[in-house]
């Protein structure tokens, strides 16, 4: 496994409607880094945003599509996803603020 710092796991928020709906609930959902752990995703939501508690971390790992252009076949990047459960006493993170 490669070794990933803290800053390089996390590589954007993921902003839909079923992601703001959970904001309510302080679960956040991120695009991580493919070879990622549990562990290192809840390090390094604690060290980039101050004042956070991570309770727990679901991560999904998404295969690339198929994809054709013309008559060459490829396939997209795979991606993974993970949600973060904050703690009650967690202070929010301020990159979702006034979404």
């Amino acid at each position: 496994m490669a070794d990933i710092k803290y800053y390089d796991v996390i590589l954007k928020p993921v902003i839909t409607e079923k992601s703001m709906e959970i904001m309510g609930d302080k679960k956040y959902t991120f695009l991580v880094h493919t070879e990622a752990t549990k562990t290192q995703i809840k390090e390094a939501v604690e060290k980039m945003f101050s004042g956070t508690k991570v309770a727990s971390v679901n991560t999904m790992n998404r295969g690339g599509k198929n994809k054709r252009r013309g008559m060459v076949y490829g396939k997209t990047a795979k991606t993974k996803k993970a949600i973060v459960q904050l703690t009650e006493d967690s202070a929010e993170i301020e990159i979702f603020q006034g979404l």
